[in-house]
């Protein structure tokens, strides 16, 4: 715990929220737009340091900011004057206002004229601080706010791509807050490893985690994946009351979302009792680690994406159906660039885009076979350096299996 402490302590949140609000007004600039308008709450999270109702409000759109290119943002909040920290507060937020918001939970079939009210006040709000300039990139929409705005000559580009592009390098602040979503990650992954005993349900297992992360500020968990026996083949199976039995291999994916809103994406694959593993285990284990291992060392600052896809760890024919993607970006939650394997290079976007200092990836790897009762699945989280990547996961591997 005192680890935890000291990395906690160690942020400085006035850097933290500067950095995030110069990248994203930065990126506005070059894109020549005049603001943007944040309903994705990692977004707005992102751009005002401000969270409220995160999971609530991904699939309710009442919450929202909008972000100059050159003033404060405005944060619309759901429910102001009942949040625990106002965000009034924060110094990345010029004005508080209450939200406008068209869903049918709230507007029935007045969703057509609340949808105008909304549009109308960000119209109203981009002539103040856009001087003439009309484009607007939103980074969630549906037709109703997309012709609402253009009611108002407002041109709408894509705010996701923008935010994903601005959210890419992360400063020294967001890679301690990765840090520390990360060792809060393995604290739970061991309280999971001590507790499992054949005859627990993988929910029970599972539990652990959430409640762990919870208890140390922690936010949310993104997916349910965990598996065990015959349900880690084929991977991509939650988290069930199946009950976990002597010598089965249990997978899991964190996918959690930490304290301060940062992400720890970490996989491993355990094994229940006492027993040595068996020699089908040990070998779906070994290959995992050789994957993990040399894939590692392709994240090299200054490679092109097609270059460290290209030479990726290659793929034994009996493991090739069930082959897992190479790496993907993480900070706030999984995040852009997503790098597929080898074998399936030709969904790579951005081929030439450069790998660079500041980046985050986790490296995964899946091992199954088609028609196996097993598989494994292994990953980590790593920074990428001027001199390479490092290592910001270091929960140790499987003994047993290695």
């Amino acid at each position: 715990m005192e680890h935890l402490d000291a990395l906690s302590n160690s942020i400085d949140h006035l850097a933290l929220r500067g950095y995030r609000l110069e990248r994203v007004q930065a990126r506005l600039r070059q894109e020549d737009c005049a603001a943007a308008v944040l309903f994705d709450p990692v977004n707005v999270r992102y751009a005002t340091g401000s969270r409220n109702m995160a999971v609530w409000t991904l699939h309710n759109h009442v919450r929202y900011a909008f972000v100059p290119a050159e003033r404060l943002p405005v944060l619309f909040e759901f429910g102001a004057g009942r949040l625990a920290t106002p965000a009034e507060e924060l110094e990345t937020v010029g004005e508080v206002r209450p939200p406008r918001g068209w869903t049918y939970f709230y507007s029935g079939d007045q969703k057509p004229e609340h949808a105008r009210l909304w549009a109308e006040e960000l119209a109203e709000l981009l002539a103040e601080s856009g001087g003439g300039n009309r484009r607007l990139a939103v980074d969630h929409l549906d037709p109703l706010g997309l012709h609402a705005l253009q009611e108002h000559q407002v041109t709408v580009i894509d705010g996701e791509a923008l935010m994903e592009r601005a959210r890419l390098i992360k400063s020294e602040q967001e890679v301690t807050c990765l840090k520390l979503a990360c060792a809060v990650a393995e604290l739970g992954m061991a309280r999971m490893q001590e507790a499992l005993v054949p005859g627990m349900t993988e929910n029970a297992l599972w539990s652990i985690l959430h409640q762990t992360n919870i208890e140390l500020d922690g936010e949310w968990i993104e997916t349910r994946l965990l598996s065990s026996g015959p349900r880690t083949n084929p991977w991509m199976q939650e988290s069930s009351p199946r009950v976990i039995e002597d010598g089965d291999l249990v997978a899991f994916d964190t996918d959690m979302i930490g304290p301060n809103g940062y992400c720890a994406d970490i996989s491993r694959t355990y094994l229940c009792g006492e027993g040595a593993g068996t020699p089908e285990q040990k070998a779906l284990y070994a290959a995992a680690a050789e994957q993990l291992a040399h894939n590692f060392e392709q994240l090299r600052p200054g490679r092109t994406f097609r270059e460290a896809v290209e030479a990726e760890w290659v793929f034994p024919e009996r493991y090739l159906h069930y082959r897992y993607g190479f790496a993907h970006g993480v900070g706030l939650c999984d995040e852009f660039p997503f790098l597929p394997n080898l074998a399936s290079i030709d969904k790579l976007s951005n081929p030439e885009d450069v790998i660079e200092p500041g980046m985050v990836f986790s490296i995964e790897s899946y091992i199954g076979e088609v028609g196996g009762r097993e598989g494994v699945k292994l990953e980590d989280q790593v920074l990428i350096t001027e001199t390479g990547p490092v290592y910001l996961s270091r929960y140790p591997l499987e003994e047993r299996l290695l």
